[in-house]
């Protein structure tokens, strides 16, 4: 909510303080791509051992969901006891509780996508003579990009949405100007990191989904033929 009583934008602040505000940007920018990174490379290979292995299941998407639903608040109060409030243990903090934010999603829509798979394309790999890990990297990984790219981009929305709380720790990126401005009760910073938070989950969002179109074209060609079968 913004401040009654103080005036609502000053251009003069971005101008004088632009150096600052392209510092937390890059830091803001950092701190997502640093979990979303660890997240992917994490939770790829836990979906695939819980999709083939029903047993671990329950354990895999328990522990998920657990992190997830903890307040991010509270996760960093808990996570900074251990690892540290202060810089550069904070860095550790603050990126083991949004890689935690990131592990339900992608873990989900990896499983998803292995679900979604057809049989005959399975049956198919197998008759051309792959071996279980051959037929896993060359068939049903890259079919299952579409549910992997969806997480991807839902997840890359929550973390850039929750960098900003890391400012209770001294990092937040775009997150300090919002602190900054709430303390001092002063708009423009608050306008500036909220405006400048919208702007980088879009573009980030609209990267994923180019990158998406180049690496998997065919989904592209099936929903095109699935237009003109209607």
């Amino acid at each position: 909510m913004l401040l009654a009583g103080a005036p609502f934008f000053q251009w003069s602040y971005v101008t004088s303080q632009w150096s600052q505000i392209q510092a937390d940007l890059v830091q803001h920018v950092e701190l997502s791509l640093i979990a979303v990174g660890i997240g992917t490379v994490l939770s790829i290979p836990l979906g695939v051992l819980a999709w083939r292995r029903r047993w671990l299941r329950a354990p895999v998407f328990g522990l998920a969901s657990g992190l997830y639903i903890i307040p991010s608040l509270a996760l960093f109060a808990l996570l900074g006891g251990v690892t540290g409030y202060v810089p550069p243990r904070s860095w550790v903090t603050a990126e083991v509780a949004l890689v935690g934010y990131t592990l339900l999603i992608l873990i989900w829509n990896t499983v998803a996508g292995l679900h979604a798979i057809p049989q005959d394309a399975r049956e198919a790999a197998t008759a051309l003579g792959y071996s279980g890990r051959a037929r896993l990297m060359r068939v049903e990984l890259p079919l299952a990009l579409p549910y992997i790219f969806a997480g991807l981009r839902v997840a890359t929305s929550t973390v850039i949405g929750l960098v900003t709380v890391t400012a209770l720790i001294g990092l937040g990126g775009l997150g300090q100007l919002i602190t900054y401005g709430f303390n001092i009760s002063y708009n423009t910073p608050i306008i500036v990191g909220l405006v400048l938070s919208i702007a980088l989950a879009a573009v980030a969002d609209l990267l994923l989904v180019g990158a998406q179109r180049l690496v998997v074209p065919w989904s592209r060609a099936s929903r095109r033929a699935r237009a003109a079968a209607r």
